[in-house]
């Protein structure tokens, strides 16, 4: 009896431990943040606000991925994608310009926004997938700076 309740005594003193240790899907995050970081990209956690329009409504804060524009006379644009493939302006307009269409093409199904300013370029994306669609997504920032 004494060894069972000292085993409960046990078990309730460290099952807060269990808690401090991340999910699966948080450790997912964490090893994608790490090699987005050996590939060059920053990243960080950006609070949005979506289009009532996007079904379903995407994570508010997103993770948002950037790299510096190379030339500051580089045209500005913001593209959201509706659904898989399907990139529209903020009037819903579908994009036409076939050199962005190409590089969108390459990107995962949940990634939610693209943007370009005169600064930067900017990706918000559900951090889903492999270090394959990492590379994919430093591919196309890479190739829209």
């Amino acid at each position: 009896m004494t060894v069972w309740i000292v085993v409960s005594i046990l078990a309730l003193v460290l099952s807060p431990l269990a808690w401090l240790r991340p999910s699966r899907r948080q450790s997912g995050q964490i090893a994608l943040r790490m090699e987005a970081r050996r590939m060059g990209l920053a990243m960080q956690l950006a609070p949005q606000e979506w289009p009532h329009w996007m079904v379903p409504q995407p994570p508010n804060p997103c993770a948002q991925y950037h790299r510096p524009r190379r030339s500051a006379q580089a045209a500005c644009w913001v593209y959201w994608q509706s659904a898989p493939g399907v990139w529209v302006n903020q009037w819903r307009e579908e994009c036409e310009d076939a050199a962005l269409l190409e590089q969108f093409r390459t990107l995962p199904a949940n990634v939610f926004k693209i943007e370009a300013d005169r600064q930067m370029v900017v990706l918000y994306w559900g951090e889903r997938g492999e270090a394959s669609v990492l590379q994919d997504i430093a591919a196309v920032l890479k190739a829209l700076a």
